[in-house]
């Protein structure tokens, strides 16, 4: 959503052709690639974390205002990066990929509990 000084890596931004982009929303230095029409799956990579955010989480809070969302969406964004696992990637988070999955012997395991509880996390005890 805030992309500031980061917009200079960006080359393309991938987006449908609704009314709602206007001329000013496209941005001057990155070429706009826009979806087909009628083509739901075009936008495939979106569509899917618009999926999982919300059966994962939105399903299941009520949230009451914008200030709300942007705290939950920031902490779920935190745990999907960085926590949950990917099938895709051999069950890794994708700030660490190619870290293989270690099946160890039961030892102690430490639970953290996100958005009060909705998500868990597990790690084992040094």
């Amino acid at each position: 959503m805030a992309v500031d000084d980061r917009a200079g890596r960006f080359r393309f931004l991938v987006r449908d052709r609704d009314a709602k982009f206007t001329a000013a929303f496209d941005a001057e230095a990155i070429k706009v690639l826009m979806t087909p029409v009628r083509a739901l799956q075009a936008n495939a990579y979106a569509e899917r974390w618009v999926g999982t955010v919300g059966r994962e989480v939105l399903d299941r809070m009520l949230i009451v205002g914008c200030r709300q969302l942007r705290s939950v969406l920031a902490e779920y964004v935190d745990h999907y990066k960085g926590h949950r696992p990917h099938r895709a990637l051999a069950q890794a988070p994708p700030l660490e990929p190619g870290v293989p999955v270690v099946v160890a012997p039961p030892t102690r395991i430490l639970r953290r509990d996100r958005l009060g509880g909705l998500i868990h996390e597990h790690a084992q005890a040094a």
